[in-house]
């Protein structure tokens, strides 16, 4: 599917049986149902005095968590650290919006994923509108990361191009994530069609931070080249653990380390690289 043969704009009205139709998607596995979504991943009842709360994948929350706090945090950090400088407090914004969003994935895909797709239902759903709302964060926060480093590298009419183009792209993309969630088009909603709208701005900061470094060796340049190299590494590390099928191979042995496992712990490894090695010697051009 592509952007130029999606079915007709005719939104439903916007009301909970709108909103609803994000339930219709199955579930990849059409067997999914709450005696089988113990079986297939760990989960464990944790009590807390009279209440007792369930948690789907218990070390995989304790990891995406983590992340979600730490990179909070270290956006929060360049709050603290931005001394008027524009491409700080705009890393800032990004990695909360990063932060943010890691947490709201987790509750779904993790923590409490059974509550929200499988619990009291025949069969498992695919989704949940957290993992919606996730999607939009974590895009926006990537266009916002745009503008932070068009701030440190550029200037004039390329800066209010770049501005534009974050500010559309961030308009456009949630659009067509609601649409998708309320038609609902699975192909619109999905981490990957995320991963794809991403990837041509990873590709422009590899290629604006190459270009600037050439041109004036600087230790910028060269620390955002090493923040880039290792996004691309984590990407790359999740897509080998998952393409080798390695998360089913382990919990087949009754260990579980999933491919968003290695996504998380790369990205709290990458994440940790930002204040320390980067986030000084980010300024504004």
């Amino acid at each position: 599917m592509s952007l130029f043969n999606l079915p007709p704009l005719n939104l439903p009205p916007l009301n909970k049986a709108a909103l609803r139709r994000l339930e219709t998607i199955p579930h990849s596995d059409p067997t999914m149902d709450e005696a089988r979504w113990q079986e297939v991943q760990p989960c464990r009842r944790y009590q807390f005095g009279s209440k007792s709360v369930f948690i789907t994948q218990p070390s995989s929350s304790f990891w995406v968590y983590l992340l979600g706090i730490l990179t909070t945090l270290i956006g929060g950090y360049f709050f603290v650290i931005a001394e008027g400088q524009m491409s700080r407090h705009l890393w800032g914004w990004s990695l909360v919006l990063w932060g943010l969003g890691a947490i709201i994935a987790g509750t779904s895909y993790q923590a409490f994923g059974f509550q929200l797709k499988c619990q009291g239902r025949p069969k498992a759903v695919w989704t949940s509108w957290w993992e919606v709302i996730y999607l939009i964060f974590q895009q926006v926060s990537m266009n916002v990361m745009l503008v932070a480093v068009a701030y440190s590298n550029t200037s004039g009419w390329l800066l209010d191009l770049l501005i534009l183009v974050a500010i559309g792209l961030s308009i456009l993309y949630t659009l067509l994530v609601l649409y998708g969630a309320i038609m609902p088009i699975k192909w619109l909603i999905t981490f990957e069609f995320m991963v794809q709208v991403s990837t041509p701005i990873v590709i422009f900061f590899i290629a604006l931070n190459t270009w600037s470094y050439w041109q004036n060796p600087n230790l910028m340049d060269l620390t955002l080249l090493g923040c880039w190299a290792g996004l691309i590494i984590t990407m790359l590390g999740y897509w080998l653990y998952y393409k080798a099928d390695i998360t089913n191979k382990l919990w087949a042995k009754g260990i579980w380390f999933s491919e968003n496992d290695v996504l998380h712990v790369l990205l709290i490894i990458w994440v940790l690289y930002i204040p320390f090695f980067m986030a000084p010697h980010i300024m504004d051009l």
